[in-house]
């Protein structure tokens, strides 16, 4: 079994990430997205600092091993590719949605979550998730709603190469089932 960082909760349980509550303003509650999400009870400036995704850092294999059939996770992956963070706190809410109201920013290894915009008191803070792996039968179903959505939290290039992989393959057992009837 993996240990936890003593300063952090019991990172599987869901209710324990919300005791790591962040910054005063945001607040997690009932989201018409996903589940729960993360909203502010004040304005929020285009560029200005929302929250940090905090949490215990693991490798990508010991991720995997934690959260083997778990359909749900708070694992951000950092650019190193070899770690992501266990997310804790009020940022591991923030919820999906194609047309954002922020963003993630990792520099030297932290993720900062930043407004891409004004934000008004009430709304719910938003960043796109981009993700770029998964199971290939995992489609990653976007419940964001905006007139925007592309219908999966999966990047764009992601989806391209999904696409172009699948095509290949469909091509691939036309060819092999036409040499055979031939």
């Amino acid at each position: 079994m993996l240990k936890q960082p003593k300063k952090f909760p019991q990172t599987r349980n869901r209710m324990a990430r919300r005791q790591h509550r962040g910054p005063a303003h945001l607040l997690v509650r009932r989201s018409r997205i996903e589940s729960l999400g993360c909203y502010t009870t004040l304005p929020i400036k285009k560029g200005a600092l929302v929250a940090e995704y905090t949490g215990p850092r693991l490798s990508v294999q010991e991720a995997e091993a934690l959260y083997d059939n778990h359909a749900r996770t708070f694992l951000f992956g950092l650019d190193n590719g070899k770690e992501v963070i266990d997310g804790v706190g009020v940022a591991a809410f923030i919820n999906h949605s194609c047309d954002p109201n922020c963003e993630a920013d990792e520099d030297r290894g932290r993720v900062f979550i930043r407004a891409l915009r004004d934000i008004a008191p009430g709304e719910e803070l938003t960043y796109d998730y981009n993700l770029y792996d998964g199971s290939p039968d995992d489609e990653a179903h976007c419940r964001c709603g905006s007139k925007r959505c592309r219908g999966s939290m999966y990047s764009l290039e992601e989806l391209r190469r999904r696409d172009r992989k699948a095509r290949g393959q469909t091509a691939k057992k036309v060819v092999r089932s036409d040499t055979r009837a031939a």
